[in-house]
């Protein structure tokens, strides 16, 4: 058994090449081999958004506070609250973040293959993010 005590692990700096706007990532996990599984609280603030990226064994969400704004490649911009979940399958291209007025935080889960949890791909443009393009 592992106990990681709040606090001891310190904030850090969503990267601006993985995201736009002001994100902190807390209490980032990972699992020692052969487990998989790893992840972090998020916070985004107002306007702040991730690239779009993909998961090799998919992702999950957990809205903990705010509003923000989901999409998969081909939908709608979607509106998320605390208690919601949200999964993206396997290789789904997609990005998260917070509503242009509202901060936003989840608890992301994904597992790893071959090392990575993550593909990042392109920044969401202004146009995609308020769902015109």
């Amino acid at each position: 058994m592992q106990i990681t005590k709040a606090g001891t692990t310190p904030s850090a700096k969503g990267p601006a090449d993985y995201f736009t706007g002001s994100v902190r990532i807390d209490a980032p996990f990972q699992a020692q081999a052969p487990a998989r599984v790893g992840g972090a609280t998020v916070t985004f603030e107002p306007g702040a958004r991730t690239a779009w990226h993909t998961h090799p064994l998919g992702q999950t969400l957990i809205v903990t506070a705010g509003l923000g704004w989901v999409q998969r490649e081909g939908g709608a911009v979607e509106e998320i609250r605390p208690g919601d979940i949200v999964w993206f399958e396997p290789g789904e291209r997609h990005w998260h973040g917070a509503t242009d007025r509202t901060a936003m935080t989840h608890i992301a889960i994904a597992e790893s293959q071959d090392g990575s949890p993550v593909t990042w791909l392109e920044q969401v443009s202004e146009d995609q993010y308020r769902g015109r393009a």
